[in-house]
């Protein structure tokens, strides 16, 4: 299979908060999720041969969760000697206003 930058990812919200909900049930302490900028997205995407990114999970030493996110070629290969994103900023305590996926 090869990537061409316009798969179809859209779910419902529905859909969206009941996996949500389920993460948040199955790991009450853990943080919900991590706020990147667009320009950090956008350098990514905007990489030579770059179709879409692909985010791992992480941890560090303190076991604290980390996303990591690399961007993606055509031929679904991670173009990990570019751009990298991790510094995310956490929810909590960043989560804005409540919603259906953060409560």
């Amino acid at each position: 299979m090869s990537f061409t930058g316009e798969e179809n990812h859209d779910i419902t919200l529905n859909e969206a908060a009941e996996l949500t909900a389920n993460y948040r049930n199955e790991h009450p302490s853990s943080i919900l999720g991590e706020y990147f900028s667009k320009k950090a997205i956008m350098d990514i995407l905007e990489q030579s041969n770059c179709v879409g990114i692909r985010i791992y999970f992480g941890e560090d030493k303190a076991h604290v969760p980390h996303f990591v996110i690399t961007g993606v070629d055509s031929d679904e290969n991670d173009l990990y000697t570019g751009l990298l994103a991790e510094k995310g900023w956490k929810c909590p305590p960043h989560c804005g206003g409540i919603n259906p996926l953060n409560s």
